[in-house]
């Protein structure tokens, strides 16, 4: 778990090392990580990747207890603090969920470390070993507000490019296909979705050289938050919501309603969509339905195969695994079956409006 990264890390950073010690992260070392991780190992030892001294961390590749602690946490607040009470704890398409948690985050693991692996040899090239230094020598509370700034700066970049690139838009439609929000759907999302904003977002934070600490630290936060504000909770911010993301800012982004189109691509901090105009945060209302027009599949691997199938006919979602009625495209769809808006305000079917479901404050 993260938490256990955090209080296990030593203060020792990669960009110290490079000072201290004058060598780099060792190629042999990152690529042995992920190999062991890839056949099946259940953790990496990150003092393969930074060298016998920076200390014994382990990086779960699959994290039960961590998730029998959210579902121990997430459960009982969704019953207690319930934005919608009749929503069942088994709705539909929660096993299809289950498989993305497990999958799905598995893949998302190992295309980052493939990132990760890229950006930090690439950056001890490109970047001047003094900038790197000093922004490691920063201290750790004001490295954890840059980190902030910058990796949801680059999220909120990444996140609207899915939403504007017909492309990308096929790939992030898996992750808006949701109809009934809670903590378990946020994990349903296309792996290259997550691996290609992520690597967006943490672009900044590995190439500059700031510390593993606040990096964990943002990391841990980042989790949480992910699953908090996807919840099927009532838990308003207060003055607070402008500031930090909310279970009522990210249930808009989801809304299929035509006022809330493309808004809310912040994952941390509103203050991005306010600067770029896509803040949508009415006050004391809550989105009536979620979801997407597009004929998103329901089973995981339809789901996964989405992206790169185009649809013979205009119907709603497959049933489960079914794909008789699609056919491969290749990995760029043509105009034909490029995606369409998510959500559109001519549709004869519009799922317009909202509900006067208040945020708890």
């Amino acid at each position: 778990m993260w938490s256990e990264e955090l209080t296990n890390a030593r203060t020792q950073t990669l960009s110290e090392s490079r000072c201290a010690g004058g060598r780099s992260p060792s190629l042999k070392g990152l690529l042995t990580s992920f190999i062991l991780g890839c056949v099946g190992g259940r953790c990496i030892q990150v003092s393969l990747i930074f060298g016998p001294g920076y200390g014994k961390r382990h990086l779960n590749w699959i994290d039960i207890k961590g998730l029998l602690l959210v579902c121990l946490i997430f459960v009982p607040l969704e019953q207690l603090l319930a934005l919608r009470p009749d929503q069942k704890i088994f709705r539909r398409g929660w096993l299809t969920d289950v498989g993305h948690v497990f999958a799905t985050g598995l893949l998302i693991k190992f295309g980052l470390a493939l990132a990760v692996l890229a950006i930090s040899l690439a950056a001890g090239h490109l970047i001047p070993a003094k900038l790197r230094a000093a922004v490691a020598a920063q201290p750790v509370w004001l490295q954890f507000t840059e980190i902030v700034l910058l990796a949801d700066l680059g999220f909120y970049l990444a996140h609207r490019a899915f939403h504007a690139v017909p492309v990308l838009w096929r790939i992030h439609a898996v992750h808006h296909s949701i109809e009934e929000l809670d903590w378990l759907a946020a994990h349903r999302v296309h792996p290259i979705d997550q691996i290609l904003t992520k690597t967006a977002s943490f672009l900044p934070v590995f190439a500059l050289g700031f510390s593993l600490e606040p990096f964990l630290l943002f990391a841990l936060i980042f989790r949480w938050q992910a699953l908090l504000i996807h919840s099927n909770v009532r838990i308003g911010y207060g003055p607070l919501r402008w500031i930090i993301a909310s279970p009522q800012f990210h249930h808009w982004h989801h809304a299929n309603c035509p006022e809330s189109l493309d808004k809310n691509f912040a994952g941390q901090l509103p203050i991005w969509d306010l600067l770029f105009g896509t803040l949508h945060l009415p006050r004391g209302r809550m989105p009536q339905r979620y979801g997407t027009d597009d004929p998103v599949p329901r089973s995981y691997l339809a789901q996964l195969a989405y992206p790169f199938m185009k649809r013979d006919c205009d119907t709603p979602p497959c049933d489960d695994g079914d794909l008789r009625r699609t056919r491969w495209v290749g990995p760029f769809p043509s105009h034909a079956g490029a995606a369409t808006p998510r959500s559109s305000a001519d549709s004869s079917n519009s799922r317009n409006g909202a509900s006067n479901i208040s945020a708890r404050r």
